[in-house]
C-alpha cells in the first residue's frame, strides 16, 4: 500500500472535513431561489436580476478553474481549499451587508470564486490518497453531501426567514465556513510535493499551466466524456436547479407550493441515490463493472425517460423528474472516472478541465432552454408545447454525446 493512502480513520475526518465546506458551497448555490420574493421585494428585483444574480454564483466559480487545477497539482487541496474558501467568507459577509442589487451580484460572484474549490480539492486528494475502488464511493458521497446542502437551502432557510432574516443567515453561513476551514486546517494532510520515485513511476516532468491542459485536452479518455459532461451531466443539474419546477408549474398545472415540496423529494431522492451509489460502486468495480460500462448500460434509461416526457407532456410530473434526476445519475461516474485516467501530478488539472465543461454546459442548457421555449411561443406555439419541444431538443443532443461516447470510449 502507497504511503500517500490514509488510514480509516484519517480518510473519514478527511472527508467529513471536505463534505462540510461542500455542503455549504451547495447551500449557497441553491439558496438565491428561496430567497428570491424575499430580495425582490426588498431591492426591487426584475426576473433579469434574479437570472444574473443566480448566474454571478456560476461566473465566479467558472472563473478559477484552471488555474485552480494547476495549483491543487503544486500545492494540494488543503492549501488551495482554505485559501479559496477565506474569499467565500467575506463574499457571504458582503452579501449580508449588501445595499443595492451591484452589491449583492459582486458578493455573489465572490462567492462562487470562494467555493469553487470545494468539489475539486476532496476529489484531487482521494486520487492520491484513497485506493482506486474507494475513490468512487468518496465521490458519490461527496456528491450526497451536495444534496444534503440543496435540501437545506429551502425549507430550513424558509423556516429561518421569519426569526432571523436573510442578512443574519448570511452571517451564520460565513461563521460555518469557518468553522469548517478550521476542521480542514486540522484533519487534511499536508500535499507532498517532489516524491522522485512516485514522478519517475508515472513518468510525469513539470510543464507550464497552458501545456499541461493541452495534455488534458488531447486525451482521448477525457475527450470521449466531455460531449456527456456537456449536455447530460450539465443537463442533470440544469434540469433539477431551474428547469424541473417551471415545468411542473407551467405543463403539469402544479401550484408553486406543490412545485417547491416536489423540489425538496426529488432532492431527497438524489441524495438516496448517491448514497446508494456510495454503497455499491465498489462492489460492481469488483464484478469488472467500471465507469465506462455503467454508464453504457446506464444512461440510456435516462433517454427512455426524457422520452415518455416529452411524449405525456402534462401527465409527466414530479414522480418522473425524480426518475430523470435518478437516472442521469449514470453520468456522474464520470467525474472521478476522468481523475484517474490521469498520473496524480495531473489529476487537478483534469478534474478541473471537466468542472469546467460541466459547469459550461450547466450555463448553456439553462440559457438555451429558456430561448427555444421563448422561440416556440413567439410562433404561437402553447407554453406546454414549447416546453415539450426544448425537452427534445435537449434529448436529441444527449443522444449525440451519448453516440460520441460509445465510439471513442475504446481509445481510451
Amino acid at each position: 500500500m502507497s504511503h500517500d493512502v490514509l488510514s480509516r480513520k484519517a480518510t473519514v475526518w478527511v472527508f467529513v472535513a471536505f463534505a462540510s465546506a461542500y455542503f455549504l458551497s451547495a447551500l449557497l448555490r441553491a439558496i438565491t431561489a428561496t430567497l428570491s420574493p424575499t430580495l425582490t421585494l426588498e431591492f426591487g428585483l426584475q426576473a433579469r436580476d434574479l437570472g444574473l444574480l443566480a448566474g454571478g454564483y456560476f461566473f465566479g466559480f467558472s472563473l478559477t478553474q484552471l488555474p485552480m487545477g494547476h495549483w491543487l497539482d503544486q500545492h494540494g487541496p488543503k492549501r488551495v481549499v482554505l485559501s479559496f474558501l477565506g474569499v467565500a467568507v467575506l463574499g457571504s459577509l458582503a452579501f449580508a451587508c449588501a445595499t443595492d442589487f451591484a452589491g449583492l451580484l459582486l458578493a455573489r460572484v465572490l462567492i462562487g470564486v470562494g467555493v469553487s474549490a470545494c468539489l475539486m480539492a476532496p476529489l484531487t486528494g482521494y486520487r492520491r490518497w484513497l485506493v482506486l475502488e474507494k475513490q468512487q464511493r468518496a465521490n458519490a458521497w461527496m456528491l450526497m453531501t451536495g444534496a444534503f446542502g440543496m435540501l437545506a437551502s429551502t425549507l430550513p432557510v424558509q423556516w429561518l426567514l421569519p426569526i432571523i432574516g436573510w442578512r443574519w443567515i448570511f452571517v451564520g453561513l460565513a461563521l460555518l465556513i469557518v468553522l469548517s476551514m478550521a476542521l480542514m486546517a486540522w484533519q487534511v494532510p499536508t500535499w507532498r510535493i517532489a516524491d522522485p520515485a512516485h514522478a519517475s513511476h508515472e513518468h510525469t516532468k513539470p510543464v507550464g499551466i497552458w501545456a499541461s491542459y493541452t495534455q488534458v485536452w488531447a486525451h482521448p479518455y477525457f475527450r470521449s466524456l466531455a460531449p456527456m459532461g456537456f449536455f447530460n451531466y450539465g443537463g442533470l443539474v440544469a434540469m433539477q436547479t431551474l428547469w424541473a419546477g417551471p415545468w411542473m408549474m407551467k405543463v403539469a398545472g402544479y401550484s408553486s407550493l406543490e412545485a417547491a415540496t416536489s423540489l425538496f423529494w426529488i432532492n431527497v431522492c438524489m441524495l438516496l441515490t448517491f448514497l446508494l451509489w456510495g454503497w455499491v460502486t465498489p462492489m460492481l468495480y469488483a464484478r469488472g463493472l467500471n465507469a465506462n460500462k455503467l454508464m453504457t448500460y446506464g444512461v440510456p434509461l435516462n433517454f427512455c425517460v426524457q422520452i415518455y416526457m416529452v411524449w405525456a407532456g402534462a401527465d409527466a410530473g414530479a414522480f418522473h423528474w425524480a426518475l430523470f434526476c435518478i437516472s442521469s445519475s449514470f453520468v456522474s461516474l464520470a467525474q472521478p472516472a476522468v481523475g484517474m485516467a490521469f498520473p496524480t501530478a495531473l489529476a487537478g488539472r483534469a478534474l478541473s478541465a471537466y468542472n469546467l465543461v460541466l459547469f459550461s454546459g450547466v450555463f448553456v442548457v439553462q440559457w438555451s432552454m429558456g430561448l427555444m421555449i421563448d422561440g416556440c411561443k413567439a410562433m404561437g406555439w402553447q407554453e406546454p408545447q414549447a416546453f415539450q419541444c426544448a425537452l427534445a431538443v435537449f434529448l436529441t443532443c444527449c443522444v449525440a454525446a451519448y453516440g460520441y461516447f460509445l465510439k471513442h470510449k475504446s481509445d481510451s
